[in-house]
């Protein structure tokens, strides 16, 4: 838990925003955009680093909730400023069935202000805040997660899309 707001994410995106677009490398060596997805809900979540403890248990909580997700005609995507070769060791390894994208410049990351000052060990450094953005078919924002637990994390976004 931070002690204080200076370490908390930059968003100030708010539930009804349009969605910022993008498009970025994604696992596999593909490309991929936001638009791609309209008449879909999207699943937008935001992990510091592949293959790290936390966001393992969140991935793998995506991957075993995933056909849940796909039956209502959801599309999860993980997002980091890891390198796609180390998204496809990470997918590789824990065997998941969803696009990881590649954000090394930090454009997506910064648009959607989950970029920001992080304390860790009495460290302070910038990085990836672990948030989430729901975004409905029509591309807009309908929820946004700025602190998730993420063993429990997919099973919350499930429940909000099946209303």
């Amino acid at each position: 838990m931070f002690k204080h707001m200076a370490f908390s994410p930059n968003i100030t995106l708010k539930e009804g925003d349009k969605a910022p677009a993008f498009t970025a490398q994604t696992s596999g060596g593909g490309k991929v955009s936001l638009n791609e997805f309209l008449g879909r809900h999207v699943v937008l979540f935001f992990y510091p680093k592949d293959d790290t403890p936390g966001c393992t248990k969140e991935a793998c909580a995506f991957r075993d909730e995933h056909a849940q997700f796909e039956e209502a005609d959801a599309v999860v995507l993980g997002v980091s400023c890891d390198s796609v070769a180390k998204h496809d060791k990470f997918i590789s390894k824990f065997d998941l069935p969803f696009l990881l994208l590649s954000d090394e410049d930090q454009t997506i990351v910064n648009a959607y202000g989950s970029w920001g000052p992080k304390k860790f060990m009495g460290k302070e450094y910038e990085g990836i805040h672990r948030i989430s953005f729901l975004i409905d078919p029509q591309g807009k924002i309908q929820k946004i997660w700025p602190k998730v637990k993420p063993e429990e994390h997919a099973a919350e976004v499930l429940a909000v899309i099946q209303g």
